[in-house]
Formats: C-alpha cells, sequence, structure tokens
C-alpha cells in the first residue's frame, strides 16, 4: 500500500437468518464514521462488511419458510447489502460466507491449523445450544438454561474435531495485559480476562457431522465433516483481504480493527486470537465494543414489537440527522435508549438551535455587511485569538476521540465550540461595529466565525457527509472527490487562513429546520382546550360490517410457531399461568395466558403452540407479558392451537 498509512476497519457479517434492524445500521454507520475520519486524517481506509450464511439456523429458518438454504441466503444477504447505500455507507468489500474464495480460504486455514498439530479427532458429550450453535459446559449454564437464550439445551454426545484452544490461554492472557488497546472499552477487556481466570480454557469443537448438518465447508482433511459456522465466519477478515498472498492482507491487517456489539465478544476476543495464533498469524490491532440499544429499558428485538426500522426514522427525520443521533446518543460501548422523542430533542437542540442557527446568523451577517462575500480579517485580536485556542482544543479533543471510538465525546468537543461561537456573536455584536463604522473589525469577526464553521463542516463529514458538503458549499468551498484533500484534518486543526476572501457566500441558511413531536396517540385528531370532539354521523356506506377485516390488518400480525418450556402459576391470579416458551430468539419469551382452569403447568412442557409475537409488551398482576398464546374455546372447552406437523420454533405463520 505504498508507505501511505492504513486503517482496516470490519463490521461483524450479519447472520443472514433475520431482517436488518437499527443494530445492525449502528454499527455499519459506526465503521462508515470511523473510515470517513482515517480518510480524512490522510490514511488508506478500507471498511469490509457482508453476511454470514452456514449453520443450522440458517438451516431451520430457512426450512421454516419452505425455501432452501441458499434461496434463504441470497435473498436476505441482498437485503442487508441493500441496507448500505441507504444508511450512507460507502464500503470496499462486501464479502459473502458462500463466496468460492472464502471457502478456500477457510479450508486452507483449517489445514494450517491442523497440520501444525492444534486441531484433533475426539469425543464429547456437551450440552447444544441450537440458537447459539455451540456447546456448553455446566459451569457455563445458569440453572440449567443457556445463558443467551434462557432455555434448555439439548444433550448431544458424537465424534467431532476439536481446536486446541486451552494452548492459548496463556499467551492471550499476557498479550490483553500487554496491549491495553487490544480490547476496549476497558469494560470488556476485563470481562475477557474474568473468563479466561474463571477457569481452565477448553478446547473448541470446530466441526459438525453431515450427518446432522451439511449446510457449511466442508473439512480440507475429512470429507464427513463441515465447518463450525464461528470458525468459518471469523476467518473472512483475512479472507476479504487476499490471504495469504494477496497485497491488500499486507497492507491492511497490520492495522486491523474489529467492530462488534457486545454478545458476540468471546468468539472475537478469544476465540479468534487463539485461531490467529495457532495459524501463525499476528493478532488484529483492536476489538471494539459498543452496546445495545433499548427500547424502554429493553434489548429491541423485532418479535418484542419495540424494534425501530432504520429505514423508516431516515424517511421522516433524513439521513445525516439518523446518523448523527446514532453517534452523538450512546456513549461508545455502554447501552443507549432509542426513541423517536429523543431523535428530535436531539435534532431540535444540536442541529436547529445550536448548529443551523449560527450558520443562519453568520451567512445573513456576511450578506448584510460584506455582500456575501468572505472578508478580508486584520490583524487578529485579543478575543480572535482565544477563539482560536478553543477550536484547536476542540478539534484536538474531536480527533483523539473519534480516533479511539469516543464519538459522542468527540461531538460534544465539537459542540462546545458551536455553543462559544453564537455566545461570540452575541458578544462581539456585529450590528454594533457596522453601525459604528469599525470595518476592520468586523470584517475580522467575521472571518474567524466563517473559518471556524468551514472547519466545523470538515470535522462532520464522517458522521454528516451529505450535511457536511452543503454547509462548505455555502461558506464558498467545497469537497473535492474522490477525496483528495489539500490538508489532512490533522494539519486543519492547527491552519487557520485557509478560506479565501472573496469568496461568493450563500446568502441564507435553513440547514435543519425545528421539528415538533410527533402524535402517536392513535388515529383520532387531539381535541382543543375547552372543546368537545364532535359526533360524526355514519353513512351506511360508510359503516363497515362487525369484525370485517382488509388483508392489511392481518398482515400487521407476527404470528409464529412456540414451543412451551415451562409453565407455573401466576402467584396473583387463579386463571392465568406464566409461560416461558421459545421463539426461536437469543432469550425465552414470558408469556401470561389464562389457560389454568384447562391445563395444569407441567402438561404444557413441550407443547407447540400458536404465538402473536408482535404485541406491545403489558403488564397482567405485575408479570410483563410479552405476546399472545392463541387459543379456541365454546365457551365450556379450550384448546391451543398448535402447527400440523414439527415446525421449529421461530417458525412463520402465514
Amino acid at each position: 500500500m505504498d508507505k501511505k498509512k492504513t486503517f482496516f476497519i470490519s463490521t461483524p457479517i450479519y447472520y443472514v437468518n433475520s431482517h436488518p434492524h437499527l443494530g445492525h445500521a449502528y454499527t455499519s454507520v459506526v465503521a462508515d464514521a470511523a473510515a470517513r475520519f482515517r480518510r480524512l486524517m490522510g490514511e488508506e481506509s478500507f471498511l469490509l462488511t457482508g453476511t454470514d450464511e452456514h449453520g443450522e439456523k440458517i438451516v431451520q429458518t430457512a426450512a421454516g419458510e419452505g425455501v432452501s438454504p441458499r434461496e434463504l441466503a441470497d435473498r436476505m444477504s441482498a437485503k442487508f447489502r441493500a441496507l448500505l447505500p441507504r444508511i450512507g455507507v460507502e464500503h470496499n468489500r462486501f464479502i459473502r460466507t458462500t463466496d468460492p474464495e472464502h471457502q478456500a480460504a477457510v479450508q486452507r486455514f483449517m489445514q494450517k491449523v491442523y497440520d501444525n498439530g492444534d486441531i484433533y479427532f475426539g469425543e464429547y458429550g456437551g450440552h447444544y445450544c441450537y440458537g447459539c450453535e455451540r456447546f456448553y459446559t455446566e459451569k457455563e449454564l445458569e440453572n440449567g438454561l443457556c445463558p443467551q437464550h434462557r432455555s434448555a439445551p439439548t444433550y448431544i454426545s458424537e465424534r467431532n474435531y476439536f481446536f486446541r484452544m486451552s494452548k492459548y490461554q496463556d499467551w492471550l492472557k499476557q498479550h490483553i495485559l500487554a496491549h491495553p488497546e487490544f480490547i476496549r472499552p476497558e469494560r470488556y477487556r476485563n470481562e475477557t480476562l474474568a473468563l479466561l481466570d474463571s477457569g481452565a480454557l477448553e478446547d473448541l469443537c470446530v466441526s459438525r457431522p453431515k450427518s446432522r448438518l451439511d449446510w457449511g465447508i466442508e473439512l480440507p482433511f475429512d470429507k464427513n465433516f463441515v465447518c463450525y459456522v464461528w470458525f468459518d465466519a471469523l476467518v473472512n477478515y483475512i479472507s476479504a483481504l487476499g490471504w495469504p498472498e494477496g497485497k491488500p492482507f499486507a497492507g491492511y491487517w497490520p492495522e486491523a480493527r474489529h467492530l462488534i456489539a457486545k454478545d458476540i465478544l468471546k468468539p472475537h476476543a478469544i476465540f479468534w486470537p487463539t485461531m490467529l495464533r495457532a495459524a501463525g498469524l499476528e493478532p488484529f490491532r483492536s476489538l471494539n465494543v459498543h452496546g445495545y440499544w433499548l427500547s424502554r429499558e429493553t434489548k429491541m428485538s423485532k418479535s418484542l414489537g419495540n424494534a425501530v426500522d432504520p429505514l423508516g426514522m431516515i424517511e421522516v427525520h433524513g439521513l445525516d440527522v439518523f446518523r448523527y443521533f446514532l453517534l452523538r446518543e450512546m456513549r461508545f460501548g455502554s447501552d443507549a435508549g432509542f426513541s423517536e422523542e429523543a431523535l428530535i430533542a436531539r435534532r431540535n437542540s444540536d442541529l436547529a438551535n445550536d448548529l443551523g442557527n449560527l450558520f443562519s446568523r453568520v451567512l445573513a451577517m456576511a450578506a448584510r455587511y460584506c455582500g456575501s462575500r468572505v472578508p478580508a480579517p486584520a490583524e487578529y485580536g485579543a478575543e480572535e485569538i482565544r477563539l482560536r485556542e478553543l477550536a484547536l482544543r476542540s478539534f484536538t479533543i474531536f480527533q483523539e476521540e473519534f480516533a479511539g471510538f469516543g464519538f459522542s465525546v468527540a461531538l460534544e468537543a465539537l459542540w462546545e465550540l458551536v455553543r462559544s461561537l453564537n455566545q461570540h456573536v452575541d458578544a462581539s455584536a456585529p450590528w454594533n461595529l457596522f453601525k459604528q463604522g469599525k470595518t476592520a473589525e468586523l470584517e475580522t469577526t467575521l472571518y474567524i466565525l466563517l473559518e471556524c464553521l468551514r472547519k466545523i463542516a470538515l470535522h462532520l463529514w464522517p458522521v454528516m457527509p451529505a450535511s457536511a458538503g452543503r454547509m462548505l458549499e455555502q461558506l464558498g468551498s467545497s469537497l473535492p472527490l474522490p477525496y483528495v484533500f489539500p490538508h489532512s484534518l490533522r494539519e486543519e486543526r492547527e491552519l487557520f487562513g485557509l478560506l479565501k476572501p472573496g469568496a461568493i457566500l450563500a446568502p441564507s441558511s435553513n440547514l435543519f429546520p425545528r421539528l415538533e413531536s410527533p402524535d402517536r396517540e392513535g388515529p383520532l385528531p387531539a381535541k382543543s382546550k375547552g372543546t368537545s370532539a364532535k359526533k360524526v354521523p355514519v353513512t351506511p356506506e360508510a359503516r363497515e360490517l362487525p369484525g370485517q377485516a382488509e388483508y392489511s390488518d392481518f398482515q400487521k400480525l407476527d404470528l409464529r410457531v412456540g414451543c412451551i418450556l415451562e409453565a407455573e402459576k401466576h402467584p396473583e391470579a387463579d386463571k392465568l399461568l406464566i409461560c416461558k416458551v421459545d421463539l426461536g430468539e437469543e432469550e425465552a419469551r414470558v408469556i401470561v395466558s389464562g389457560l389454568a382452569e384447562f391445563y395444569k403447568p407441567g402438561d404444557l412442557a413441550g407443547r407447540r403452540v400458536i404465538v402473536v409475537a408482535n404485541l406491545a409488551p403489558r403488564k397482567l398482576r405485575g408479570v410483563s407479558s410479552q405476546g399472545m398464546i392463541l387459543t379456541a374455546e365454546t365457551g365450556k372447552t379450550l384448546a391451543l392451537l398448535a402447527p400440523d406437523g414439527p415446525l421449529p420454533p421461530g417458525a412463520k405463520v402465514s
């Protein structure tokens, strides 16, 4: 890659058993912003993303939809690829684990580890969670349940191939201790060290017999087995760079940064570095771990009805506002709450009141006092020098924090400057300088304001590309494409006076109009104070038949096959049972249902049922219920509705 500094950023490859949601959008936007920032800093950046398409969950989901695993993978991978341009992500490579070159790289990688003596054949019996697609030890289970899905795993005993991961436990611990930036934020570094200290690191089962699963990459040394999905998926980070001979691998891998959500910490922090070590490869530079987006204090899930459609938010509020909110609202590494009201509040406060207002005021004054031309500054006075020092401090903090994935802190540092510039307008009162005929002082004040706005726009380009471009155009500047900047962002923070006097400015600016919070209370219009709603006569033509529904009404329901794992009586209601239901998700649902008169709790374990999965959670006698189990009744009898066949939990009802 010549001698230019490189930067490699990867998202996790997204599993194709579900549709893209806010979490996927956030991770991809973060990766894009990081890559754009490094490009501004004068580095050669490479952004990798893609889809993970093998494994048992894909087979189960495809069977539930009546299609082949390949058909499901093709359709869902296309959805993830189509999302990227709509959220402003400019990637260098979109990889699929079904790509022939990736599969060849996985086989080559496994053969290398096998030849090094770190893969062996053995027999193993363990608790297997189909949702996680991995074995759990007794120590890892919580009350006999999978810690992720809260469901009982299946005990499986079979002969498989194993990776000697335990061999590298001491090396990994020492590497983490010697490289504090290897896993960040620090809480996830400490969590990984705690996992290593909790007991001897066990060897990892890295194959599945074809007799049980044939949707995967065949082992190069035994055609009767396929590769474990994680051992397959993690190799994408080097196969996408053309490992082992590819020039991109040699240029980019030494500067590799992985970006993941906290739920896949263990595979990336433990499996992957030990795999690389066993293959004789250097580990990645850093693993960067973010938290969850929450809705009503709960992790977002489409099946819980609290998931956010990123494209819907973008359609209403615009792409750049959406991207700014994601990077500003979540403190990287921690969980954050998402609501449309919070997005609107952030838009109105930060973008409309602060930044948009500043642009509007400064350009309007430049139009009035300088004919919409950049004025030529005189010698800077004490106040202009103070603003320069404040700007330098703001840009320095921004660049340091952004480089370390501290996006929220970086933007807050930038907004300290924005607010200070608004205060400077009030304090310097250019309108009074104009009245007093202090032309040189007026033009110097306006110049320093315009130059700071230009630099702010450049710093915002990784976050809000289109808006930053409009800001620069309004300031008589431009954003050279393809991204050939005369100065790196590092140089920009030191250099003042690059805005050319005489350049034509926009006469006005209206970048971020204010928005009111949406009314989400229902179809009826809100009543004005002191008035009452009028009754509207309903004509026979307008009256709907009782119980009549449109097809679109049915489409709103998310009906799924569930499996009741266990049930118990509600402590506060004789007619209610509290059921734990597996819907093929990470965690079992708690659903409260009026079944106690007709079923004993012990009779329900293992029963297949039909569940309305997208009802908003509601409390029934103090217990939050996350769905509805469908039944049929005559008044004297009640029966569960169930599928006519062995469909897996989570299969869609249509």
